[in-house]
This record gives structure tokens, sequence and C-alpha cells, in this order.
């Protein structure tokens, strides 16, 4: 069994996707080797039944069985963080603990659409806290789904008053000066440094590590790039670290359209033979003709590019 989750992750954990069959079903073997994909692309942890895990489309024991599996698969080698977001707290609470049992290093949490004031979202996580008791969790700041718009002050208040909460999952736009001011407050010592982890596909990357974060937590379907990034930043290679982000933005790009991006990056995944079919649950978008040349068009393009950086 792996460590606890802390503020002291960093490096790259990976947003899964969940595999399906063509006839909708969970395929068990594509996490198998969907797990050992990402564990050989050399990330830090994963993350299952995040939003572009299609954890809402997801029966409750359908997502106790992937999350089993998942942990099965591993077998404590890596860290594995959990979404447990729910409309209450009872059944978050239930997720938690049951996937905290079974072996996850932690859980993450996105607030409901409903908050609106900062008092309401302080006061959430704070339920929360109290809720999932020593369990440590992700605050997932994701405003361009949620509509909750969370400043850096309120973060700071949740993490001063809610000390399981360990992480940040970074996905405001334009939010590279949270991360700056976030950073601000635990160097005066406001709050605690807590991790900083950065989403929206990896769309921002080195600019996201040049402001502090201490990595991502996104589902990029080329998770080398995203490693190969944070281990140059870490090695003081910045430069290195964007020439090599710029082979793979193009595709990066592509593959953030709102609402037809996870269709793209599950045909990436399956054309690399990570999962045995790119198939979505319903109701989902599917990807055209053109959009197929597109991303055919783009993969051809970024193996020429990293072929002329060495990479």
């Amino acid at each position: 069994m792996t460590a606890a989750l802390n503020e002291q992750a960093k490096g790259v954990y990976v947003i899964a996707v969940t595999p399906f069959t063509e006839s909708g079903a969970v395929d068990i073997a594509s996490i198998d080797r969907m797990v050992d994909f990402y564990e050989e692309a050399g990330v830090d942890g994963l993350t299952v039944l995040g939003q572009l895990g299609e954890a809402p489309k997801l029966t409750a024991a359908e997502s106790r069985e992937v999350v089993e599996r998942v942990l099965h698969r591993l077998q404590g080698r890596l860290p594995v963080v959990v979404g447990v977001s729910a409309p209450g707290l009872a059944p978050m609470r239930e997720l938690a603990d049951a996937v905290m049992g079974a072996g996850a290093a932690g859980v993450m949490v996105l607030p409901p659409w409903t908050l609106r004031t900062d008092d309401q979202i302080h006061g959430f996580y704070r339920s929360v806290g109290e809720a999932l008791g020593d369990t440590p969790f992700v605050l997932q700041d994701y405003p361009l789904t949620t509509n909750v718009q969370i400043s850096p002050g309120v973060i700071e208040r949740i993490v001063r008053d809610v000390p399981t909460c360990v992480m940040l999952k970074h996905e405001d736009w334009p939010g590279l000066a949270k991360i700056g001011a976030l950073r601000a407050a635990s160097d005066a010592g406001r709050m605690r440094r807590i991790s900083i982890l950065c989403g929206n596909g990896g769309l921002f990357l080195p600019e996201e590590m040049e402001r502090g974060a201490d990595g991502a937590m996104t589902g990029f379907c080329f998770p080398e790039m995203m490693v190969g990034v944070c281990r140059l930043f870490a090695s003081g290679e910045r430069e290195a670290a964007h020439r090599l982000f710029a082979a793979y933005l193009p595709l990066a790009r592509y593959e953030q359209q709102q609402g037809l991006g996870l269709a793209v990056r599950k045909y990436v995944l399956a054309k690399r033979g990570v999962i045995g079919s790119a198939k979505l649950r319903a109701p989902s978008p599917a990807l055209s003709a053109a959009d197929v040349a597109d991303v055919e068009r783009l993969l051809a393009a970024q193996e020429r590019r990293l072929a002329e950086i060495g990479a």
C-alpha cells in the first residue's frame, strides 16, 4: 500500500481515462494495459474517476470496480487519487472510505455548481474535511466546468482551516497569477505550502511550472511529454522543457477543445494500443472524418518535430 497523499506530491499524476468496450461495458483488460502504459511513461501517480474519466457515467459498483482494478494492477507502486465528487457528503464519504480502504492515497473533490459566495465555498470544503475525516483530499478548482470562482484568498482560508486539504488541482483559466499568489502566501507564512498540480490538458504546463506549480494532473494522450517537461524543470533545463512542450503543443491544443477533447484523447490512446476502443459512453460526441484527418495530420507533424529536436 502506498503512503497517503501529502503536500510534497509533485510530478505527473495522470488523469486516467475509463476504457469501455464497443458495447459500452467497462474494459478490464484495457485498464490493465493502460496502467502499464502510464507506469512505463514515468508518471508519478494516477488519478481515476476524474471528469474526463467519465465518472458521472459510471454506476457506483462500476466506480469501485475501476478503482480496485487500477490498485490491483499497480500493487502499491504508484499513488492513486480517486475523484469522489458527489451532490451530497454521504455518497462522497461512502466512496472515499471504500477506495481508501482498498489502498488509494487520497481523493479529489470538485465544488458543486450551486456555490456562489466565498463563505459558501469555504464552508463547503470545511464540511468536506469533516466528512472525510483523516482522508487527504485534492481541491479541484475547475471554474470552466463548475462556474465556481475560487479566489486565492479563499484557498488560503481553506488550507488554514482544513488540514487534510493537501493539494490544489489548478484548472483556472487564466490562472497563472493564482499560482503566483498562492506561492507568495505560503512564502509569507499565511498558509501551508500545498502541492499544486495543473490541469487543462497540460496546455500551459511550462508557464505553470515557471510560476511555482509542482507538476501536472491531467490526461494529455502523450503523458511522456508532461513527464519530460517536469523532469527537465526539476533538473534546471528550462529551455529544453519549453522546446519539448512546443513539439506537442498543436495536438495538445486540439485535444483541449471543449466537448470534443475526450473523443480525441481516446482516439489517440486507442491508436497507440493503450486501450482497446475509443468508445465513450452516451451522451458523447463522435469524431467526424474531418476530425480524424486533423488528428492524423497533427500526429505526423508532431513526429517530425520530435525528430528535429532529437526527442
